[in-house]
């Protein structure tokens, strides 16, 4: 039977099971430089730490899903953990930058298990607003670990070996299998589950438009995020010169305007109104500030004024990304778990693929990470123009949202 709502604590404990990526990416950004000495090697390979752990999640989330379509969610999830863990503390002894990238590699192959479960539990409780509303809402929740973790990664940065800050990731998943264990139950009954794992699942998504463009608009977004994400460290540190506490805080407001825009977003559901029109009308303003933020960027300002278009482009995005997740997830509740994985896999391998791209020019010059942050916002924008023409002309596709299809134009 379909919840109307997720309990708290649940809510809370998939929350924490779903900031797997970000308490493992934004805790040691601030580390960098320290790495790269300390292991006596360069920017772009301490980057490909990072870029491992975006393509592991993203692959594995790919690959665990029809696993999780056949077996159910809480087994995938407990043993994707531990070996997680098991990774997590090789990554924390490295004795090199190579052995660190292979060892961050594997740790996101086995913690996709963790975040894909965790997806399509969600999908197999609720449905239409109450989805939209609760992938939002938890949005909000998770957005807590960007604040965090920047500001606690720049402290330990200061205070800490990297290693420390690595073994602190250590811990965090070591409290994932307690609370999987305590608070987590089987939400896909043995009737509902794939009677073997179907990878040809993944076929049947691609072959859906209404799903392919919402997932691409999701993924897009995302990737666009994460450009962020990978270069805030040198953009802010070397580019602008903050030190690494300043970087933890200016990390810390961006996140902020996310989680502020998250939970509007969430509210907005609760009001029904429709995730398409949150999106549509979000999705230009990203593009408008992310333009402004190039043109500061090429211009002789300050560089320092490029934070104000940066923060009102993070936060329209915030609209975006649980919105277009809770359309494509529609499409797919059928084989939730594969539809979870595939969508949440592309979001992290887009993000690994494109990541390297903002520094591709080297620590001196924003331009290639505003070229980047804007081109995949355009693309952003055009996949969503394109979705929302095809849904126009099969309205039966959004049976579950009880208001009519609109389509929504970003441009």
């Amino acid at each position: 039977m379909t919840e109307e709502r997720l309990p708290g604590r649940l809510l809370v404990t998939l929350a924490l099971l779903s900031a797997t990526a970000p308490v493992s990416t934004d805790l040691y950004l601030a580390s960098f430089p320290q790495m790269t000495r300390a292991l006596h090697t360069d920017a772009s390979m301490v980057q490909l730490t990072l870029t491992a752990f975006l393509v592991g999640i993203g692959l594995g989330q790919v690959l665990w899903g029809p696993v999780t379509d056949h077996l159910g969610r809480i087994r995938p999830m407990i043993a994707g953990a531990a070996l997680s863990f098991v990774a997590s503390v090789v990554a924390m002894l490295a004795p090199s930058v190579h052995v660190l990238i292979v060892a961050r590699l594997v740790q996101a192959l086995c913690g996709a298990a963790v975040v894909v479960s965790g997806g399509a539990s969600v999908a197999d409780r609720l449905h239409g607003f109450a989805l939209a509303r609760t992938l939002t809402l938890l949005g909000t929740i998770i957005g807590l670990a960007p604040i965090c973790a920047p500001v606690a990664g720049g402290f330990l940065a200061e205070h800490v070996p990297w290693r420390g800050v690595l073994g602190v990731i250590c811990g965090f998943t070591l409290v994932q299998i307690v609370v999987i264990m305590l608070v987590v139950r089987e939400s896909l009954p043995v009737e509902r589950r794939s009677p073997r794992v179907r990878y040809g699942h993944i076929g049947t998504l691609l072959r859906r438009p209404a799903y392919v463009g919402h997932a691409a608009t999701q993924v897009l977004g995302f990737a666009t995020l994460m450009t962020y994400v990978s270069s805030s460290s040198f953009v802010f540190q070397r580019y602008l010169g903050l030190s690494s506490a300043d970087y933890g805080l200016c990390f810390a407001l961006n996140a902020i305007g996310l989680v502020a825009a998250s939970f509007a977003s969430s509210r907005l559901a609760r009001r029904r109104v429709h995730p398409a029109r949150t999106a549509g009308r979000a999705l230009p303003v990203a593009v408008a500030a992310i333009a402004v933020m190039l043109l500061v960027v090429l211009s002789p300002l300050p560089r320092a004024l490029m934070l104000v278009p940066l923060f009102v482009a993070l936060a329209s995005l915030g609209f975006v990304n649980g919105n277009c997740g809770a359309l494509a997830v529609q499409q797919s509740r059928d084989v939730a778990g594969s539809g979870s994985g595939l969508g949440g896999g592309l979001m992290f391998l887009g993000a690994g693929l494109v990541s390297p791209l903002g520094g591709i020019a080297g620590e001196d010059t924003a331009v290639p990470f505003a070229v980047t942050m804007l081109c995949l916002s355009l693309a952003a924008a055009a996949a969503f123009v394109g979705v929302r023409r095809y849904v126009a002309r099969h309205r039966h596709l959004e049976h579950a949202f009880a208001m009519p299809v609109v389509a929504e134009s970003p441009a």
